[in-house]
């Protein structure tokens, strides 16, 4: 297949010097946060600066992987690649342990619009293989997700 008449991919990511640690580990098997050695708190999604203080004075941490549901919504159509393959799916934001929300995905439920997933239940995080982003960028890229715990 032409690569130049391939369908857009919507699902990866476009790394750089800044985000390529979070990458990396992902594709490794782990979740980095950011935390701020001025405040103390930690963020998510990673920025070269603390959104609670301003400071520049942040690093990498590797979090934990656990955390609880905020909120979710079943999706049933989405008209962008590859999500379309992937209907229904669940789009949720989670809280993490360390203290940041992140957008992510639920895998691994079942059952008519998500009714096992719950509020506040303890999920923890996996790794969707997303594929090959480009030149320099290894051999693909792992996109955190999460499941139930346990």
């Amino acid at each position: 297949m032409d690569v130049s008449s391939a369908s857009p991919r919507y699902d990866l990511p476009e790394l750089d010097a800044f985000t390529r640690p979070y990458w990396d580990a992902a594709a490794d098997g782990h979740l980095l946060i950011r935390r701020c050695g001025g405040c103390g708190k930690a963020h998510h999604y990673p920025r070269e600066f603390c959104p609670h203080c301003w400071s520049e004075d942040v690093a990498w941490e590797r979090a934990s992987g656990l955390a609880t549901l905020y909120t979710w919504s079943v999706v049933h159509r989405n008209d962008l690649p590859p999500f379309g393959a992937r209907v229904p799916y669940a789009a949720a934001v989670v809280d993490l342990a360390e203290g940041p929300r992140m957008m992510t995905e639920i895998i691994g439920w079942e059952g008519s619009e998500g009714s096992e997933l719950r509020i506040g239940m303890a999920l923890e995080v996996a790794f969707r293989e997303a594929g090959d982003v480009g030149e320099g960028a290894g051999e693909g890229v792992a996109v955190p997700v999460f499941r139930r715990a346990g």
